[in-house]
Order: structure tokens, then sequence, then C-alpha cells
């Protein structure tokens, strides 16, 4: 039998052709050409419908595929996107699947491919971030709401009134719930104090609070880096924690949320402190009561977080000390008088109460409350500054879970006034 070309159309044209002919059966011919009966019958149904133009190859996709979205389940999730730009495929499908639980909503990478077929999403460049081993910090591990607050000032960037703004925010660490976001004008210490004063109106004060050692949180040349501050907040009873200079990954999870929070409330900036402070307030109900949090299971932070039950109070209560100290004031620049000397310590602790305490011949412990601050050598009159706290060793995490009551978070720091 003939058999001059590689081209499949010509060879499925011969087969027809000698098929019609009526001089072979068509089991011997699809035998010769080496393809099933049911083949060799559908080439010829073809050409009587189609003509040579049957006998090319067709798509072998499906007309409808099961796992196409639909046109309206597109539009609602596209919708969706343009409310909330900087929203992921994962945060997309929980909103969704909460507003319509009854639809079927199509899987993360689906609608992953959606956003990047209809250019929702922008190309980043891969970048190496190593394989080192976890930093070990010593730092305080949150095992409820309250324990740690975390704070910084998110970088400052220009009004379009050219005025600066300093948003100043607060989060609890272990729900991630934004305490707050506030548009300061510069980072004074005072500005930052009346807003923590709302914020401990509000949600009660928290056991520890971590920043890093920019003012107003730290004074570098201050003795233990305290700054007025850290001062207050010790006065009622919260440990104020640092992570280590130029280690901003220690307070990872914070510089998270403000990687959120500048795509989504400051770009572009507003006219005014006033008018950013309203995107402010709106960004942290959306980020708190809205937005789907992936280390928190999808769940958002205020299902997680609870007010504090140790209350702010109205005025700072007297550091109290054991009887056997001997108790001296700062002065206005920043030094005590002990024995007919005076000791400079820093001008954070002016009008501070500070105990001294003798722990061997012509040796005192210096305290301010339950930080000790050093040594003080009489009657060499030398003072060495070994900034500690009074506190003991905390139990291991797993057993703070256990103990962790009401009784316990009201309990105060060892020489806490509050």
């Amino acid at each position: 039998m003939p058999w001059r070309t590689t081209d499949l159309v010509t060879i499925r044209e011969e087969f027809v052709e000698l098929a019609m002919s009526g001089k072979y059966t068509i089991a011997a011919l699809c035998n010769a050409y080496g393809i099933s009966e049911k083949t060799g019958h559908k080439w010829r149904n073809r050409f009587k419908e189609e003509g040579r133009p049957g006998l090319a190859d067709r798509s072998r996709a499906p007309h409808e595929s099961p796992q196409k979205i639909s046109l309206e389940v597109r539009r609602e999730i596209l919708a969706l996107r343009e409310k909330h730009p900087t929203w992921g495929p994962k945060k997309l499908r929980v909103i969704l699947r909460r507003r319509v639980p009854e639809k079927h909503w199509p899987a993360p990478s689906s609608i992953g491919e959606l956003l990047r077929r209809e250019g929702c999403v922008k190309p980043s460049r891969r970048r190496n971030t190593g394989s080192g081993l976890p930093i070990d910090s010593g730092l305080t591990v949150a095992c409820a709401p309250n324990d740690v607050w975390s704070t910084d000032f998110k970088g400052q960037f220009r009004l379009t009134n050219s005025e600066l703004c300093f948003p100043l925010t607060a989060q609890d660490s272990f729900s991630r719930f934004l305490i707050g976001t506030t548009a300061l004008s510069s980072v004074a210490s005072r500005p930052v104090e009346i807003s923590f004063t709302r914020h401990f109106q509000e949600y009660g004060l928290p056991l520890v609070i971590r920043s890093d050692n920019g003012v107003p949180f730290a004074s570098p040349l201050a003795i233990g880096r305290l700054s007025k501050l850290s001062v207050w907040w010790i006065r009622l009873g919260i440990r104020p924690e640092r992570i280590e200079p130029g280690e901003p990954q220690q307070n990872g999870q914070h510089e998270r949320m403000h990687k959120t929070l500048k795509a989504d409330a400051t770009r572009p900036p507003s006219s005014s402190l006033t008018d950013q402070q309203l995107r402010f307030d709106r960004f942290r109900r959306e980020y708190n009561e809205e937005r789907p949090h992936e280390s928190l299971r999808q769940e958002t932070p205020s299902t997680l977080y609870s007010r504090s039950p140790r209350a702010f109070p109205s005025c700072l209560p007297d550091l109290i000390y054991p009887a056997h100290f001997e108790v001296r004031v700062v002065s206005m620049i920043g030094s005590i008088k002990f024995r007919s000397r005076k000791f400079h310590l820093s001008t954070a602790l002016v009008n501070q109460e500070i105990g001294l305490e003798e722990t061997d011949d012509d040796l005192w412990t210096v305290s301010f409350g339950p930080l000790i601050l050093g040594t003080l050598h009489y009657p060499s009159s030398t003072f060495i500054d070994e900034v500690r706290w009074k506190t003991a060793e905390p139990p291991p995490q797993e057993d703070r879970k256990a103990e962790k009551t009401t009784a316990a978070m009201t309990e105060d720091l060892p020489m806490s006034p509050v």
C-alpha cells in the first residue's frame, strides 16, 4: 500500500479515499495504517462532514472546565482586591468565605493566578535572605494579651502641606492587636507620654513594653539608657525592654506591621496631620477587626485581644523601699548627695527617689524601684553602673501559661509602686 508522505492530513486523506473506494475493508485499512477501527471511522465521518479541513488535529482541551472561575466570582474577587490592594489570595478567600459561605470559592492558588493575569500583582525581585540560625535575644515571650507591647516610630514622611509626620505605633505582641497609631509632629517625649496615657486609660497597663534604642524610648548617654519616658513606665510597674542596637529583626512582627501601614495608609500622604490621623484610625480599625492575620490562623487580632486588668492609676504612687534602705532624691542636675558627697546618676531621674542598700562594708547598691542602677563605693567616691532588674528569673513559658490568672497579672513587680 502506498505511503509517500509524512504529512498527517495527507495520510488521513489517503486513508479516507481508500476506505470510500470500496476496494478494502475498514478493518484491513486500519491494520495497514496502524490505527484502531474507531479512529478510522472517525476520520471517514469527519471527511464526509467537513472535507479535508476536518482531518486536521483538534485541541484536546475540554469545552467547559469545572475548575474555571465564573464571571460572577471573578468580579467579586477583583472588587475585593480593588478595595484592599495589599491583601493576598489567602486573605481575600477568607473574607469571601465569611461573607458567602455557601458559595464555592477558588483555591488561593487560583485566586493568585487570576490576580496575576489581571495585572493586580507586581513581580518582585527575589532576595537571598541567607540561612542563618535564629537569634536568641532573651526577650520576653508573650503568652497572653498585654504580656508584651511593642512600640516604635515608623519612618517619618512629609505631608502634602510640607509638614513632617512621625507615626507612633503600639501593638500587643500576643494578639497582634494594634493598640494605637498616632500621627505626631515630632519624637519629643511629652507627646509620646500623652499618647500612651490614652492607651493605658483605654486598655490598661502591660507588663512589658519593647522598643528600640532611639529617643524618646531610650537615652543613649544616660545610665541604663534611661529616658524620662522609660522612668515613667517603671513608676507605673511596666518593664521597659529594648532590642539590641542594629537588630530590628528582634521586633520583626512590629516591623512587618509597619510595612502594611506604609502601603495602606501613607501612600499617597495626606494634606495635614488631622487628615493623616483619620486614615490611621481607619487603618487600625480594619487591621484589628477585618483583616485576617496568617499567624493567627486567619483570625483577626480583635478576636484574641482582651483589656488588661491592671488599670491606669489616677496618680503615681510613691516608691516604697524597705526600712533599712537609705532614700535620696535626685537633684535637678541628676545627682544624689550621700555622706556629704555627690554622685551623678542621670537627669532622667530628676525628682525621683533612689534607694541605697549597704551590701558590704562601704559598698552600697543603688536602686530605682525594681531596677538596680549600680554600686556605690564609699569613701572612695566611685559609682560603678551595673544596671539589672531585681525581678527573679521567670519560670518556663509552659508553666506561665498554666499559672496565668487575673490575680497573677495584677501582682506588682518587686519594689514597684503599682
